[in-house]
């Protein structure tokens, strides 16, 4: 039961960074918005739709680096394999972004986890108030992956936007057919604590720091597995 754990726990930790499709040839070209400003684009958004994803709950935030054109991107959600069994939890999973000098819309991302190194990263529409639309995609030996994300600054969209950023990544020759809904129902807040937080970034990954995660969430996903079998629920501090 141990084994199984620690392998489910792992394969999650790699599992809930990947939400992207794979394709043959080049990235697609994606043109970044016109006359773009991240100081506006900045905080916090809701997820309402990214590509071949199965998660909960999932956020983005934005915040501001410590050099000139240097931003931090931090993905919450639902770990996918605490939520079967049924353990609250947040997976937080922060990447670096750097800017483009000539045109600030179009970004790279590296993320801990991923091992393929940068991708690209674009804002292709938004309002800054309402709706974006960001499209990610990272050149691999023949092929490429990418994936793209209709954000909102509340938990729900009006059709009128998600249908303009679908349109928009349709001229751009990307299906807006991969895309996925995601759910933010009986969501913890962001201020909410959770009997489990996953943490994964730049900062405190390590071989150390992954065994202790596992470890720690090992204990808690058991423990949510036998409160489960014993009709107790949710695994509660």
């Amino acid at each position: 039961m141990k084994g199984l754990t620690v392998g489910l726990i792992l394969t999650g930790l790699i599992g809930a960074g990947l939400c992207h499709t794979y394709h043959l040839g080049e990235c697609p070209v994606v043109e970044p918005k016109s006359d773009f400003h991240m100081s506006q684009f900045l905080g916090l958004w809701y997820a309402i739709q990214k590509t071949s994803t199965g998660s909960r709950c999932l956020t983005y935030n934005f915040t501001v680096g410590e050099e000139p054109g240097e931003y931090f991107i931090e993905q919450v959600s639902e770990h996918p394999v605490l939520g079967i069994a049924s353990v609250d939890n947040k997976y937080h999973y922060t990447g670096s972004l750097k800017a483009s000098l000539d045109a600030p819309a179009r970004m790279t991302v590296k993320f801990p986890l991923n091992i393929a190194g940068t991708s690209s990263f674009i804002v292709f529409s938004t309002d800054y108030n309402t709706y974006a639309g960001i499209y990610t995609c990272q050149k691999l030996p023949a092929s490429n992956r990418r994936s793209v994300t209709i954000l909102s600054r509340r938990k729900t969209l009006d059709k009128q936007y998600v249908d303009k950023v679908r349109n928009t990544m349709s001229l751009f020759g990307i299906s807006p057919f991969d895309l996925s809904i995601i759910d933010h129902t009986k969501c913890p807040k962001v201020e909410d604590e959770t009997y489990v937080n996953v943490d994964i970034n730049p900062e405190t990954l390590s071989a150390k720091n992954i065994g202790n995660v596992v470890r720690k969430t090992g204990e808690k996903l058991g423990d949510g597995v036998t409160s489960l079998l014993g009709g107790g629920g949710k695994a509660n501090l």
